[in-house]
């Protein structure tokens, strides 16, 4: 008589159930892990991949000095000598955290999203590129522009409004009361794209904005054409995210810090 083996053997059919159990929980995790960070609109995504991204990506297309000198004209939201030796392009979305990180305005939101970004201001060693262009375009070395794009879908009234600002030459005054940890939270939370929410927007400029002129500004659409044209132009200048900066023909796609730019901006000016 054969001995029987004191231990039974395991259905295949069992082993394969207890597999799939498996990985449809750890599926299941995962999805949940996802949709809480795509959720969360500060942390959606971190610092080190989108460092990564701002230092191997390339633009799409070739830049070229006609199609950027074409943005300096009337129509456009620009700073200084459409004829200075640097001109500067901002390709931006309001909603966007790493815009915010490079306003300059944000360092609340810089630290959240990556030590990397805390501003040098604070001891850290990212120097905000927003604040050193309008310095240039101050000193009267540097033209700059900025771009709307589509980069984090909470943005189009906050760009409208800046656009709307703009025409009462009050577009630094509005921009850096939006781009603070408040303006944030009020774009991303409470205004996002709902023109019912206008008023919460035009409340929180008041004091640099003329509130009724913004209001009917926005109300009307005025700029809201603008915004199309404007990711167009983007994806011809080869956006692929936002921020994206350009110094002349030199992309940027990222939130650089300004000495990263500071080598490019230096040898247009001699």
């Amino acid at each position: 008589m054969t001995e029987q083996s004191s231990s039974k053997s395991v259905n295949p059919n069992t082993l394969l159930v207890v597999a799939l159990v498996v990985m449809a929980f750890f599926a299941g995790y995962l999805y949940n892990k996802n949709k809480t960070l795509e959720g969360n609109p500060k942390v959606a995504g971190t610092a080190t991949t989108q460092q990564q991204d701002a230092t191997q990506q390339q633009p799409a297309v070739a830049i070229k000095q006609d199609k950027v000198d074409k943005i300096f004209a009337k129509g456009n939201i620009f700073f200084g000598n459409a004829n200075s030796k640097v001109k500067i392009v901002e390709v931006s979305d309001p909603s966007c955290p790493y815009c915010h990180v490079a306003g300059g305005q944000n360092p609340e939101l810089a630290v959240q999203v990556g030590t990397q970004f805390k501003y040098a201001s604070d001891g850290g060693s990212y120097i905000p590129p927003v604040p050193e262009f309008k310095k240039l375009v101050d000193s009267g070395k540097a033209a700059f522009a900025v771009v709307y794009a589509n980069g984090h879908g909470s943005g189009e009234i906050a760009m409208q409004a800046l656009y709307c600002a703009n025409d009462q030459n009050k577009f630094w005054e509005a921009h850096d009361l939006l781009m603070t940890n408040k303006g944030y939270e009020l774009i991303n939370n409470e205004v996002k794209n709902d023109k019912a929410a206008i008023p919460k927007l035009v409340d929180f400029v008041s004091a640099q904005v003329n509130p009724g002129d913004l209001t009917t500004c926005l109300e009307s659409g005025k700029y809201a054409s603008k915004l199309t044209s404007d990711q167009q132009l983007a994806v011809e200048l080869g956006f692929q995210g936002t921020p994206y900066f350009i110094v002349n023909t030199t992309p940027y796609p990222g939130a650089y810090s300004y000495k990263d730019m500071q080598a490019t901006i230096d040898s247009a000016l001699k």
